[in-house]
């Protein structure tokens, strides 16, 4: 009689990195010729762990060095307490369990919650990592999706038509130490949207559908100008994070050869300890080249690998490409090309980040910047402000947002000719530039109007620095007009409100004779003049939406 696995057969689907376009790892696929093993998996926890054995042995078969993903129910977990039949198997495969990646699927519901808890606990100290599977189109509380503290969550590809639901799910990952991934992209739109709401993996018929063989290339959309746009401080190194060839610290040279032999896209391999942590980096071109001179193969072939190769360079989990750049430039030019070892907080090695990948991120984000640079003052323009406001919105902190204006700008450039009056706006926008302090941004959104982004105590010095200085055209004196709204958490949802507050306090603020200084609080009406007289009364709140940022 044939059994159930006579016919079950496995696929591998590629998991994306969309930063750099390559292959992070590979999930496996139950695909049964008859029946429903995955129905029967649901309601039996038993054959569910078979199946996660047969998937790593079928992996270990194909010779992948990929991290794996490898699927289970939640209910299995809380059944069986975890798995440990699948330990032995990563063991005996020759893999460390951090390159093995469980996907915990739904359905949640009835699943005791601490027995759950527990084996995730369990199989997280054993070295695996952890996902949360089908977020978005499942039954996974959010509660117990905080308390689980994955090293992954997958989101539904539906829920990419509400990107403000993916973007929120982002800044939970980033609270949680997790990376986000986007399943079932089928369209260059979707995967569009999956890169602006800030997902760093994606899996999908757009890349790779799912095979027999593990796929070795995979198809990734130019990104349009503009996506993905990189935070000020660098990109983090998760997004740029490729999976690292591992072996142990005893292996012998013979047996790196035959890996970097047979894996023509595998640039070094780390010889890590027992626990994961890497302890040589074996760089593939000066192995190999020590190994092909007359007598380098007889010299080495059974010596231990660590013999050629080097002390590590490592930067953890939460570091961003400059901090990598910095450990690159510390040593000896040799080196520039090496692999650096991306660790967790045990030290354990969770991939490795190549030189090439950052350069270019970081090349193409100044490009950006540069586009969206006001070609008069070279200050960044409203979308760079806007996009910051949200961020500070999204992370809960109290900010103020300013705008600065020249009085009476048309009589400026009529009197004093347009000459004159880009002379001036220059040398407001440098004065603006060198008054900043700490995390203050600064905007130019054309004509005389900028932007000031400043924590509420950074914003008193600005102001006195640019409103008494003593301002001129052309020989003629020039005031300075400058409008605050204050944000506490919770005032406003983005930066159109937060705009929409603003626009009645600039008129106030033009309202008055002199140099000026109106602040408002988001949400409440009227206004305290800090700077200049009143000439007409004036009244200032949210509830006046005139345009503004948006």
């Amino acid at each position: 009689m044939r059994s159930w696995t006579d016919t079950l057969r496995f696929a591998f689907q590629p998991v994306v990195n969309l930063a750099t376009g390559t292959v992070a790892g590979l999930e496996i696929l139950a695909r049964p010729e008859t029946g429903d093993v995955l129905a029967e998996a649901r309601r039996d926890p038993e054959l569910d762990g078979r199946l996660a054995v047969l998937a790593l042995r079928t992996a270990a078969h194909r010779e992948t060095l990929l991290p794996l993903h490898i699927n289970v129910f939640a209910g299995t977990l809380a059944d069986l307490g975890g798995l440990t039949a699948l330990h032995g198997a990563v063991r005996e495969a020759g893999r460390l369990p951090w390159e093995v990646t469980l996907d915990i699927a739904p359905p949640y519901t009835h699943v005791p919650q601490q027995a759950l808890l527990e084996a995730v606990g369990g199989l997280r100290a054993q070295g695996f990592r952890i996902s949360a599977d089908g977020v978005g189109d499942g039954d996974l509380p959010l509660r117990l999706l905080i308390d689980m503290g994955p090293d992954l969550v997958k989101l539904d590809a539906s829920l990419l038509s509400r990107p403000a639901a993916v973007k929120a799910m982002r800044t939970l990952c980033e609270e949680l130490g997790a990376l986000l991934s986007v399943e079932g992209v089928e369209t260059e739109s979707q995967c569009a949207a999956a890169i602006s709401a800030g997902a760093q993996l994606a899996q999908g018929e757009l890349f790779a559908p799912p095979s027999r063989l593990p796929a070795a290339d995979v198809y990734v959309p130019p990104r349009s100008p503009g996506v993905m746009a990189l935070p000020r401080s660098g990109p983090s190194v998760r997004e740029f994070v490729r999976p690292a060839a591992l072996l142990p610290a005893t292996a012998s040279a013979g047996q790196v050869r035959a890996l970097l032999t047979g894996s023509p896209d595998v640039s070094g391999v780390l010889l890590v300890d027992q626990h994961g942590r890497p302890v040589r980096s074996v760089h593939r071109s000066r192995f190999l080249l020590s190994l092909s001179g007359r007598y380098g193969h007889a010299l080495y072939a059974d010596r231990p690998a660590a013999k050629l190769g080097d002390p590590p360079r490592t930067v953890g989990v939460d570091a961003t490409a400059w901090e990598v750049l910095d450990v690159v430039a510390v040593g000896g030019r040799s080196r520039t090309s090496d692999d650096v070892a991306v660790v967790d907080p045990h030290g354990r090695c969770v991939g490795v980040v190549r030189l090439a990948d950052l350069v270019r991120a970081l090349a193409e984000s100044r490009v950006e910047e540069a586009a969206g640079l006001n070609p008069l003052t070279r200050l960044p323009g409203s979308d760079a402000i806007t996009g910051e406001v949200d961020r500070r919105i999204a992370d809960g902190r109290t900010f103020a947002l300013s705008w600065l204006d020249v009085d009476h700008f048309k009589q400026v450039n009529d009197g004093a000719g347009f000459a004159a009056g880009d002379e001036l706006i220059r040398s407001v926008g440098l004065a603006l530039q060198h008054a900043a302090s700490g995390s203050t941004r600064v905007g130019h959104i054309g004509g005389d109007d900028f932007l000031v982004l400043a924590e509420p105590e950074r914003l008193g010095p600005l102001a006195d620095s640019m409103l008494d200085a003593p301002w001129s055209a052309g020989g003629r004196p020039v005031t300075l007009s400058l409008a605050t709204v204050l944000c506490p958490p919770g005032s406003v949802t983005d930066h159109r409100q937060a705009a929409a507050c603003l626009a009645p306090l600039k008129k106030a603020a033009k309202s008055l004779a002199g140099a000026s200084w109106v602040v408002g609080l988001a949400g409440l009406p009227g206004h305290e003049v800090r700077r200049g007289s009143r000439s007409t009364p004036a009244q200032a709140g949210c509830a006046v939406a005139e345009p503004g940022l948006g």
